[in-house]
């Protein structure tokens, strides 16, 4: 029997009313999944964050050089933690990062740049004996070269690399974990007693560090993405020869805090309560 013209209109009301729900399904799902990559994750204050985003309810993939390592880590981690090989060098590193998070969700709700060096020369060195060797007057150029190509350009540029899958989510943030170090205000200051650790490497890569991404924050403040800075308490991590005075739960609240906080001002720099004004604010 041959089908009339309001059969044909039931029929085609019923596909584009299903359509519908299927669209309105997606949209409602990529609001739901927060996907979230933390680089430097499988050991330090990328470990705690990366836990911390899994135990409230974010796929969280684990960015570790060594995939192994990543791999013992999400394990660890538990939950909807993912390991994923990342080099924030190495560009191929990098493309092939954005191209497995592209094909499983389509999109990144939280990027934290986490993975940074404290120093090129020699290993083993005491924290003392690092920031000695780096003091602008003798640190060897190729030193600083590698410790902000790290720091610096290749946080940059995987920043960069995962912008159009931030962009892809209903609301996104970068959060990039610098230094109370990088501070010019701070350590312009002649009363501060650790100003003598404000070196040409490390502490300045985390100044430059600090102005490129206050440029980004600007440059996306009419978007979807929001870009927050934020320093660590002096945790006794491999970036100080395990030195540091907190431990790395201790010292990793702060980044856990903006981590999962998503109401912050865009642009903000902030640091552990002990150290910081109102807000937990830094001074730039």
């Amino acid at each position: 029997m041959a089908l009339n013209i309001l059969d044909l209109d039931t029929i085609s009301n019923v596909i584009i009313f299903n359509f519908a729900i299927i669209k309105t399904n997606k949209i409602m799902q990529n609001n739901e999944n927060k996907v979230a990559l933390v680089s430097g994750a499988n050991t330090g204050v990328g470990f705690q964050i990366a836990k911390a985003l899994s135990n409230n309810g974010y796929t969280v993939y684990v960015g570790s050089r060594d995939l192994q390592k990543g791999e013992a880590a999400a394990r660890e981690i538990g939950g909807q933690a993912k390991a994923v090989q990342l080099d924030i060098t190495d560009d191929d590193s990098v493309k092939s990062a954005v191209e497995l998070i592209e094909s499983e969700f389509g999109h990144l709700t939280l990027l934290v740049n986490n993975a940074a060096i404290s120093h090129a020369g020699k290993p083993g060195r005491t924290m003392e004996e690092v920031l000695g060797a780096q003091r602008a007057s003798i640190v060897p150029i190729n030193d600083l070269k590698a410790v902000w190509e790290t720091n610096v350009f290749a946080t940059l540029s995987v920043t960069q690399a995962f912008l159009p899958l931030l962009q892809k989510a209903p609301a996104a943030r970068i959060v990039t974990v610098s230094s109370a170090l990088g501070s010019l205000t701070i350590n312009a200051n002649p009363e501060n007693p650790y100003r003598s650790a404000f070196d040409a490497a490390y502490g300045a890569s985390k100044t430059a560090l600090n102005g490129i991404f206050l440029s980004l924050a600007i440059d996306l403040e009419d978007t979807n993405v929001k870009v927050h800075l934020v320093s660590p308490g002096f945790t006794a991590t491999a970036l100080n020869n395990f030195q540091g005075t907190d431990t790395v739960e201790e010292g990793s609240k702060e980044p856990i805090r903006v981590a999962l906080a998503e109401n912050l001002p865009n642009g903000s720099f902030t640091g552990p309560a002990n150290f910081s004004g109102p807000d937990n604010i830094l001074p730039w």
